[in-house]
């Protein structure tokens, strides 16, 4: 399982990639491994409320439905639209392929996120 050093990750295996005052926030490897062959993402709309730990996309494949939970709080400023005609691209490239970028609305919340360390001692565990 790939996981990159420089993103945060959620014991939910979501991940985030902070840029220019701006969070990217995707599934993890580990993640799109576990659900299997993904059919279909509902994504947020833009200028949506991301709350942290609050739901805010739906992801299914063909073992199961998840819910995604907000690793951070901001407002979403585009959603990757590439994943509503090829969900697929999850199981491809999970780190390529972000679900959502928002704009960071309070940057201390990165604090409570895991380093890849800590996230693949939570991945071994399950």
């Amino acid at each position: 399982m790939k996981t990159p050093k420089e993103l945060r990750y959620t014991e939910t295996h979501e991940w985030v990639k902070v840029e220019d005052g701006f969070a990217y926030i995707g599934i993890t490897d580990f993640a799109q491994d576990s659900l299997g062959e993904i059919v279909f993402v509902e994504l947020p709309e833009e200028n949506d409320q991301l709350n942290q730990n609050s739901e805010f996309a739906t992801i299914e494949s063909v073992k199961a439905a998840s819910d995604l939970n907000a690793p951070i709080s901001g407002v979403v400023v585009a959603v990757n639209e590439d994943l509503e005609d090829a969900p697929e691209l999850l199981n491809t490239d999970p780190y390529e392929n972000w679900i959502v970028k928002i704009e960071i609305e309070d940057q201390s919340e990165l604090d409570s996120l895991l380093d890849s360390e800590a996230y693949i001692k939570v991945t071994e565990e399950e």
